[in-house]
């Protein structure tokens, strides 16, 4: 029986074909029906192309395993695990950075990759329905595919069940260096490389440092910023972005399908479209930089941006999109067992709490989806609301209650996370009718409460709502002039991308009018 579908072998047949130096699969494996899987897999990938090649004599410490060899084996990407789902693409890259096809990144990147001093090696955990691991995974694979002093396995958590719980991985992805913790969530290759290279930040100042002012300054890089680099470079005036993560929650983003015209898609494939949308044109983009204050232009002069590795930049005028993120429970325990039990993603980290109990904290459409997701995999999920109702659509209530293994808690407010040091073992509510505190014993906590703006650089320095939003008017204007806002980090209502795309766009055309009523 075929692992891959025709058309998927046809796919990986015409991908293959860019290989530019020969490519061995080393397998290793053992008599269970995943190993079994995998040569079946590895057998096809081989198949393919006759530059490829496969062994089943690995001695890897996993099985089952395969390992992507080339240069005699200086080069090499190694999956425990079938690198099926989110991380398909993960494993076509693999062959052709391995075998020798250029990754399509920055070359001073690359060529900060391959001047690295080893010993390096990376260990990734991932579960095939996170759809941020295959960054992180991609991005180390690139390393170990371009560096003789760095490896890398890719490790599918659901499938090395005793590891990760030796480990006591609660979160994906979770990166080790040489056997530490070196890194959990979403990271790309620049992010990876530098934690890496100490030096990469006062390189990247003195750059920022040196360029002229923009016409155009976009501060982050979401929906809302990057429609609005777009209509400004459209103008033909000078546009720049700097973004402390160039996709913004987008990327945190599981299934997109309310945005109009395409049908369905994912977060961290529209955030590529939106940066690749954006390089199109002539922006500067400056990722991996972090905003900490706004300097208001004194008149006739030039709004500046301070960043937090020391440099700051100038412009005519600014638009503000830096976007929002979770909003924690802020009770004892939260910060102490984040990605040991305490997750903000039940896509990414649900099947690592699979037979296990676990709590959703929200009773909106997020959380009652939540709730849904992991009724599939875990043991028990107890959902917990503040209010005397859920606030989720009908259609979502319904199917919750349907479900066995759900229990909802109305009219409870979370007062503590429990843990026994390294990982969670309950939490206490409090009753809000009767006050009385209950503790619930569980494994995981998945907290899914809404969003707060990523305002608190601002404060004092532009007018914000008491929510901590900026406010903006109908042209998206904030209360210093020649600075607009867009996104959801402002008080318009309905954070959603479709409304953040378009909001970016209009802050963009006030910013241009602005700039030819005032110079």
């Amino acid at each position: 029986m075929s692992v891959l579908d025709a058309a998927t072998t046809a796919q990986l047949k015409a991908y293959l074909g860019n290989l530019r130096r020969p490519v061995e699969l080393v397998a290793t494996l053992d008599d269970s029906a995943k190993s079994a899987e995998m040569r079946g897999l590895v057998e096809e990938i081989a198949a393919q192309s006759d530059k490829v090649t496969a062994r089943f004599d690995g001695t890897d410490e996993r099985a089952p395993s395969f390992a992507i060899r080339a240069d005699e084996g200086r080069a090499q990407a190694v999956f425990a695990g079938l690198p099926m789902g989110h991380e398909f693409t993960s494993l076509v890259l693999a062959l052709l950075h391995v075998g020798g096809h250029p990754p399509k990144e920055d070359a001073d990147l690359l060529d900060q990759v391959q001047g690295l001093d080893g010993p390096l090696h990376f260990e990734t955990f991932f579960s095939l329905t996170c759809q941020n691991c295959p960054d992180v995974v991609q991005a180390l694979n690139i390393m170990a595919a371009l560096n003789p002093n760095i490896t890398h396995v890719a490790i599918d958590g659901a499938l090395f069940k005793d590891e990760v719980e030796r480990r006591q991985i609660m979160a994906v992805p979770t990166v080790f260096l040489n056997g530490q913790p070196f890194g959990s969530g979403r990271m790309d290759l620049a992010q990876v490389v530098a934690k890496l290279d100490t030096n990469a930040s006062s390189r990247a100042a003195e750059k920022i440092a040196a360029k002229d002012a923009f016409d155009v300054l976009v501060v982050g890089g979401g929906p809302a910023g990057a429609a609005a680099a777009i209509y400004a470079a459209r103008k033909g005036i000078r546009t720049g972005v700097v973004a402390e993560r160039f996709g913004g929650q987008v990327l945190d983003t599981m299934g997109i399908e309310n945005f109009i015209s395409v049908q369905h898609t994912e977060g961290p494939k529209l955030a590529a479209q939106l940066e690749n949308h954006v390089k199109e044109y002539d922006v500067d983009v400056m990722n991996l930089q972090q905003a900490t204050a706004l300097v208001p232009a004194e008149e006739g002069g030039l709004h500046e941006i301070r960043l937090e590795n020391g440099a700051s930049l100038k412009a005519k005028t600014v638009i503000l999109s830096t976007g929002a993120r979770w909003r924690q429970m802020g009770v004892p325990g939260e910060d102490e067992y984040r990605n040991k039990g305490v997750a903000y993603c039940p896509h990414c980290d649900g099947p690592l709490f699979k037979g296990k109990r676990t709590a959703v904290i929200g009773g909106g459409n997020s959380g009652v989806e939540a709730a849904i997701d992991l009724a599939g995999i875990v043991a028990h999920v107890t959902l917990i609301e503040f209010d005397d109702q859920l606030r989720a659509d009908a259609v979502l209530q319904s199917k919750l209650r349907s479900l066995p293994n759900v229990t909802i808690i109305t009219s409870a407010l979370t007062t503590e996370v429990l843990g026994d040091g390294a990982k969670v073992t309950g939490l206490v509510y409090k009753n809000r009718e009767t006050e009385e505190l209950h503790t619930v014993e569980l494994e995981g906590i998945f907290v899914q409460i809404g969003l707060v703006p990523n305002t608190e650089w601002l404060k004092g320095t532009i007018a914000l709502s008491p929510r901590g939003e900026i406010e903006i008017d109908a042209r998206g204007a904030t209360s210093v002039q020649g600075v607009f806002a867009a996104g959801d980090v402002t008080t318009v209502p309905y954070k959603q991308i479709i409304i953040a795309m378009g909001e970016g766009s209009k802050a963009a055309l006030s910013a241009f009018d602005h700039l030819i009523r005032h110079g």
